[in-house]
């Protein structure tokens, strides 16, 4: 049933032989085309303004105000690109290579290469779009580490990489939506996929101002509606941020793969009380330049800076020395969690630990004063020329620490902890980007193509883009090129009509209910069941449970959810309510997916599958392979498995020591 389309012949040279034999559609037939985008973060920007310049009809749709306030803009450290400017050994096989090993062996090969590849065009694209990336004293572009790698390939713009991109992306989409090649539906939200004769021909949408249902026709429709970490209910993700695009999909076919593969963040300021409903993100970059530690001392009380440099654990360090504080997000997550578990923890909830920039301020004063030629500098002003530098490198991201916490990064280490925040799964897709049903397709991390097990960072913003400026406008064109002769279908057929009526149904439905309890409510039972039983750790036992109470949560929902207000207008409790609906059902579908994977890999830790030195061990021989659900009904899911086939790059048992 899953036919993954990997062009045939060596590696390097699929994509190349993809484009010089894929089909095209000339531009006069592409005028006559019509192609519906659902969100407008990096890959649906990128996407829409790419097509719109091809000179398709291009409809994007975002439940936001303005596609600037995208969750793109909130990736803050960077983007990856093979370009290899610091002559420190990078490639686009090294980044295929980092990418694939970081994802713990669980990624397509085809489309990790792909991404590699194109990498490098991405940089070029965005500088000439204007993106102020960071430079060296000589006007070259700047570089950074990130987890997972040994080598600087990580292009940035300060702390607000993604905000930057995608005011690049948005004013390339705004120039064709002032062409008239993009028609723009903000405050809109997708509710259903219509589907005629087995293809996706539209969707039904909802205005979130006035509360009209709306039907939109088009010849293929793409999806770039982010990920579902808020599964969860505390996360990085923005609060809006929800599966119910990608949840819709599914229930018309379109297969769900890995959706248990969510990434747990490993620099996050630790949550802080009941009150909260959502996290923040302290940038991946800021491991570059910081030291993670905590005291060696069980449950000690002291003050950061009253504890001696010998009382200190650097314990990503000491475990893991040839990557010290860069390993991967899901390893210097569990080593986190583990010494927080152990007693070690630090601050009043003793769940964080140190992020300390001591050590980095000093070492750029040196620097500093050699380059001013100065000698016998005090201490004091090496450590203010260093808070410059570092200032420079992250100062935006200090200061948000700082107005969060009311605690002065400069002077004391930040206290950070892991929490969710990109999400693996997603619609399973082939080479082509396109799901199971014929004309959708699923773009950024709305898919889960490429990233495995285990995502590394500044990939995410990479992906994004790479699948919206240069792999759609290739990929949809092959699918398109039998589409000429397919005239637009008017909205009133009645797979249309049905499909709204279906809309209206589930909406009436939720707003009879009527009863006592608050839709933030369930979303904050939901999230502590999958947190305690699906989150960092899991194992049979637990996973059990929570399928149990998951199922019963929904019932409870759907016969006591209290949504005030009325249907037609404003009525964000009744847009909160479709998607924590939506929400409830991943996670029952997330835990079965936990369940039958019984290894640990990347950020999935399965507690029965794991070394004697407890790091992750994943078992090869018997999941080797993509899990892709098909929905049969409710509480029902049938598993289709792709087989994953290393052909370049043989698994191994990650060691990043």
């Amino acid at each position: 049933m899953l036919n993954a389309k990997i062009p045939a012949g060596p590696l390097e040279s699929k994509w190349t032989d993809y484009k010089g034999h894929c089909k095209l559609v000339n531009p006069a037939n592409k005028r006559k085309l019509e192609v519906i985008i659902v969100g407008t973060g990096l890959a649906g920007a990128s996407a829409a303004a790419s097509l719109g310049e091809l000179g398709y009809k291009v409809k994007a749709f975002c439940f936001q105000d303005s596609p600037r306030r995208a969750h793109s803009i909130a990736a803050q450290g960077g983007i990856n690109a093979a370009k290899n400017y610091q002559n420190d050994g990078d490639s686009v096989f090294r980044l295929f290579y980092d990418t694939i090993k970081g994802g713990d062996y669980r990624a397509r090969e085809a489309n990790v290469h792909r991404l590699a590849e194109v990498s490098t065009n991405i940089i070029d694209q965005c500088v000439a779009q204007g993106v102020p990336f960071a430079r060296e004293y000589g006007g070259l572009l700047s570089n950074r580490s990130f987890g997972g790698t040994q080598v600087q390939r990580t292009f940035y713009a300060a702390g607000q990489t993604g905000q930057q991109l995608l005011i690049g992306a948005y004013q390339a989409l705004e120039r064709q939506v002032a062409l008239g090649n993009v028609k723009m539906y903000s405050r809109h939200e997708m509710l259903e996929i219509v589907k005629i004769d087995g293809k996706a021909r539209g969707i039904i949408a909802r205005d979130l101002v006035s509360g009209e249902l709306e039907r939109h026709f088009g010849h293929a429709v793409l999806l770039c509606s982010g990920g579902y970490g808020n599964v969860f209910y505390l996360s990085t993700n923005a609060m809006g941020s929800n599966v119910t695009a990608a949840w819709k999909a599914h229930r018309q076919g379109a297969l769900f793969s890995n959706p248990c593969f969510t990434q747990i963040h490993p620099t996050c300021i630790p949550v802080s009380g009941d009150h909260q409903s959502k996290l923040t993100l302290m940038s991946e970059s800021l491991r570059n330049d910081g030291r993670i530690w905590v005291p060696k001392k069980q449950n000690d009380t002291r003050k950061a800076t009253d504890i001696p440099e010998e009382e200190r654990d650097y314990y990503l360090e000491r475990r893991y020395p040839a990557f010290g504080n860069l390993v991967p997000r899901d390893v210097a997550s569990r080593a986190a969690k583990e010494r927080c578990d152990a007693g070690y923890g630090v601050g009043s909830s003793k769940q964080a630990v140190y992020l300390d920039y001591a050590s980095a301020i000093e070492r750029y004063g040196r620097t500093e004063a050699n380059k001013q030629g100065r000698n016998n500098v005090s201490l004091e002003e090496i450590i203010a020329m260093g808070k410059e530098v570092v200032k420079e490198k992250y100062g935006n991201l200090f200061d948000m620490y700082e107005k969060i916490t009311g605690e002065n990064p400069y002077e004391v280490p930040m206290r950070i902890y892991p929490a969710v925040h990109y999400t693996m799964g997603g619609l399973w897709v082939d080479y082509e980007l396109q799901t199971t049903v014929p004309g959708l397709y699923a773009l950024g991390e709305a898919n889960f193509s490429d990233h495995g097990a285990n995502r590394l960072g500044a990939s995410a913003l990479m992906q994004g883009l790479a699948d919206g400026y240069f792999v759609i406008p290739y990929t949809i064109g092959n699918y398109l090129a039998d589409e000429i002769y397919s005239k637009a279908i008017a909205t009133d057929h009645p797979a249309f009509a049905e499909a709204e009526k279906a809309v209206s149904d589930r909406i009436n439905q939720l707003m009879n209910i009527r009863g006592k309890q608050s839709v933030e409510s369930f979303h904050k039972r939901l999230g502590k069941i999958m947190w305690d039983k699906c989150g960092m750790a899991r194992n049979e036992e637990g996973l059990k449970q929570a399928i149990q109470e998951i199922q019963a949560l929904k019932k409870e929902f759907w016969s006591d959810v209290r949504i005030p207000g009325e249907i037609n207008g404003m009525n964000p409790e009744l847009d909160k309510a479709n998607r924590v609906a939506d929400f409830i059902e991943l996670g029952e579908l997330m835990c079965i997916d936990a369940l039958n994977r019984n290894e640990s890999c990347g950020g999935h830790f399965r507690e029965e599958s794991q070394t004697e030195e407890g790091e992750a061990m994943r078992d090869d021989a018997n999941f080797m392979y993509v899990a892709a659900w098909e929905f049969k009904g409710e509480h029902q899911w049938e598993l289709h498995k792709e087989a994953l086939n290393y052909d370049v790059i043989k698994p191994s048992q990650r060691n990043y020591k």
